[in-house]
């Protein structure tokens, strides 16, 4: 119980600063007109919403064993990750469908010195917050911290992206506004991937730990002769083990 109080408390720090960075961005983007850094602020925005939905799934996980859950309620947490993915395809979608229509339509956003000085520090605020919530995911083997700072990490790849279009903005090619969104569209799509393919893992039984490792275990104790049909399952820190061993009579 301690644990997943701490992971609670790490998941609202996290909000915090992630709708303080949405907001600043999707303002700023929405009354400059530039494609860029409100697809950004999307992202940001649904960093912040899959925080709660990290918060969601730990009130899930946190239950603990019963009748009906003998291996007790920690895979919620995994089954959370689910949702961040989906947000991470909706709003890379609809980033994507706006920059094709620009391609169309173009529009010419507005530059100035504020525009970078808002990117450099929410871009400051996100390597900050992306390592913090991966240390803690690593030091509390969460799913849903270490998930979540994968997401951050595409949200500072994104706002690099959107500092080098201000740049090509102001010298002159508004294009690459269009084609930057374009491009964080995309990233947007490989990180909620990432996240899919890490939770599908645990929730079809990927397998946990080597075969070699517990048997190099197993074989050390006395009397036991010989192992075979090694399974494992779970997530690293609930990891469930099956297996045959020979021992002497």
């Amino acid at each position: 119980m301690d644990k997943f109080k701490q992971i609670k408390r790490i998941l609202i720090v996290v909000l915090f600063f992630n709708w303080l960075v949405a907001f600043s961005k999707l303002i700023y983007g929405l009354a400059t007109r530039s494609a860029a850094m409100t697809a950004d602020g999307v992202h940001s925005f649904a960093d912040g919403a899959s925080n709660i939905i990290g918060l969601v799934g730990i009130w899930a996980a946190s239950k603990p064993v019963d009748e009906d859950h003998p291996y007790g309620h920690k895979k919620y947490e995994t089954v959370a990750t689910l949702g961040i993915a989906v947000m991470l395809f909706l709003a890379s979608f609809d980033i994507i469908k706006d920059s094709i229509l620009r391609l169309f339509h173009p529009v010419v956003p507005d530059v100035s010195v504020f525009s970078f000085g808002l990117m450099v520090i929410t871009f400051l605020i996100n390597i900050i917050v992306m390592r913090y919530e991966y240390k803690k995911g690593s030091e509390l083997s969460s799913d849903i911290l270490i998930c979540d700072s994968i997401h951050t990490k595409s949200d500072i790849f994104v706002s690099s992206a959107v500092i080098v279009t201000l740049i090509s903005t102001k010298a002159g090619f508004p294009i690459l506004d269009t084609i930057v969104a374009f491009v964080i569209g995309i990233l947007i799509t490989k990180a909620g991937f990432e996240i899919l393919k890490r939770s599908s893992d645990v929730l079809c039984d990927a397998e946990a730990v080597e075969k070699a490792k517990i048997a190099r275990v197993v074989n050390k104790v006395s009397g036991v002769k010989s192992i075979h049909k090694i399974r494992t399952r779970g997530r690293k820190d609930d990891v469930h083990v099956d297996l045959h061993v020979t021992v002497d009579t």
